[in-house]
């Protein structure tokens, strides 16, 4: 007899990275609730325990080097269906290993290309979340308006008395998550820059951010003083996900932990460096709960210049970052800090 419809199995396909895989959980979602599907996904070994927390996925694969020894074990799942999020050469290679049906995720790179290059706008005013439902949407999948899912397993949950313990913080004071990382400079506050924010904040400060951030998360907690401290390279991804779910605010560059924070309905102040909100990944949350407010320095006409990021600024002035305006992002982190609490 033919398998129904709505028990399709289904592999999903999105390699990396932290955030777009979280703006890929409203897919799973839908299609684990709404066509009873058997989910499952392949990315990343580095990625993995993002996925593998997720209720909504019965399966995970991933990659750690070649691809080839990972196409045998797919092809013997013998999926209905291939859903490629992330649309690039790797990911044609699974879909034409399978040789099932697949359906794939329009990056419009040709877009952004024009955006980036010419300064022509021509992107749809939608967010990427929006297009990836769209993705689905021939399946009977509908975007719910639940926002993103993260889910961190019980063993990595942060005692935010335990943090505030070790941070010399006065317990049950409400803190800011500062998130001090990103995948590429020109998408994170300088250093100096940094530290005055920190200097105008009233409320504690706990700096996020990975092994690569330390140095840099410590000298800018020695610089501010006692009030704020760094925990850059101390806790895992997950731990870290925990310490954004319990602040009052999350303060983040374009970066992962911005789309963790919009997964847990945060009061989220969002920098924006050398990328703009109008790629379509500016935080996202459930229908009527928005609370983000986005900074960023308008009317340069060298940005952005890159969909991506690069080492250092290509125009060498860097006022993408320098001209941020410090003193109404404090003011406005100090308001909603309190409000609420």
């Amino acid at each position: 007899m033919e398998k129904p419809k709505q028990f399709l199995k289904v592999l999903v396909v999105r390699f990396s990275s932290i955030g777009d895989i979280v703006l890929c959980s409203p897919v799973v979602r839908g299609l684990k609730k709404q066509l009873q599907a058997e989910v499952h996904f392949l990315t990343k070994k580095s990625f993995r325990s993002i996925v593998e927390t997720n209720p909504y996925v019965d399966k995970v694969f991933a990659l750690e080097k070649d691809l080839s020894e990972l196409l045998p074990l797919l092809r013997r799942e013998k999926y209905d269906l291939v859903i490629d999020l992330h649309h690039n050469l790797r990911s044609l290679r699974v879909r034409q290993a399978l040789g099932v049906k697949s359906i794939a995720f329009d990056k419009i790179n040709r877009h952004k290309w024009l955006l980036v290059n010419f300064k022509l706008n021509f992107l749809p005013d939608r967010h990427i979340v929006d297009r990836y439902m769209d993705t689905v949407q021939s399946l009977g999948v509908a975007n719910d308006g639940q926002g993103l899912d993260y889910f961190i397993p019980p063993d990595a949950e942060v005692d935010v008395g335990d943090l505030s313990a070790r941070a010399g913080f006065p317990e049950g004071v409400p803190y800011v998550a500062v998130v001090i990382g990103a995948a590429h400079a020109t998408k994170r506050l300088p250093q100096h820059r940094i530290v005055a924010l920190c200097r105008d904040l009233d409320a504690p400060v706990v700096l996020l951010g990975g092994p690569e951030d330390r140095e840099v998360g410590e000298a800018i907690a020695g610089a501010v003083g006692e009030k704020v401290w760094s925990a850059c390279g101390h806790y895992s991804l997950h731990q870290s996900a925990s310490i954004v779910r319990q602040a009052a605010v999350v303060v983040t560059h374009d970066t992962g932990l911005m789309h963790i924070a919009a997964a847990f309905r945060k009061k989220i102040i969002s920098i924006w460096g050398n990328t703009v909100p109008e790629f379509g990944m500016y935080p996202y949350y459930p229908i009527g709960e928005e609370q983000h407010h986005n900074f960023e320095v308008k009317g340069l006409s060298c940005r952005p210049c890159s969909k991506i990021g690069y080492a250092s600024c290509p125009k060498k002035h860097f006022r993408c970052m320098e001209q941020q305006a410090l003193p109404e992002m404090g003011a406005l982190i100090n308001k909603l800090s309190v409000d609420n609490n």
